[in-house]
């Protein structure tokens, strides 16, 4: 079996990730406010999806839920925009960030079995998520989201090392591998 450092290795030699860096799980800056900011459902997937509030549980469960693994892997992605307007160029930098997470995610399950995956924003793989109404149709590729946790995702990057902010006209995504 791989060591975690070999695995972390491979993957950042195989996927074009931006940036990365492991943490103890202790040095997440957990925020109720955070979540607070999903309940007023500031990007409209509050209550809509299985991988946002309610649907992953209370803010003290996703909590207990992060602390109880050890290790993080934390990893961005840095997509070029055409400019700070560029929604489209967004949305797209998105979907290969996930993408990329669940490769990688695939990828550690191969060489560890269990691990978490959390990113930013609500999970996009179906066309209209089954919540609240039937279970998830895939729960084993649906990313949840970081924010959902209540993590402070900007005090994540600078505890880990990487950019928040990549330059103008860019636009960098995060996520981690609990394990």
């Amino acid at each position: 079996m791989k060591t975690i450092k070999e695995t972390i290795r491979e993957i950042t030699e195989r996927f074009p990730i931006h940036q990365w860096n492991c943490l103890s799980t202790g040095e997440f800056d957990f925020q109720p406010q955070v979540r607070e900011i999903c309940e007023g459902n500031a990007c409209g997937q509050y209550g809509k999806t299985w991988s946002c509030p309610p649907a992953m549980g209370t803010y003290e469960e996703c909590k207990k839920l992060i602390l109880s693994y050890d290790n993080a892997f934390v990893f961005t992605g840095k997509y070029d925009l055409e400019d700070s307007y560029d929604f489209e160029g967004m949305m797209e930098g998105k979907k290969q960030f996930q993408e990329m997470c669940r490769n990688i995610r695939e990828f550690w399950r191969q060489r560890h079995g269990r691990c978490v995956l959390l990113g930013n924003g609500s999970c996009d793989l179906c066309s209209r998520c089954t919540y609240p109404d039937a279970p998830c149709r895939r729960p084993g590729d649906m990313i949840t989201s970081l924010e959902g946790y209540g993590v402070m995702v900007n005090h994540l990057a600078e505890s880990a090392g990487v950019n928040y902010i990549n330059g103008q006209n860019t636009v960098t995504y995060f996520a981690v591998v609990l394990s």
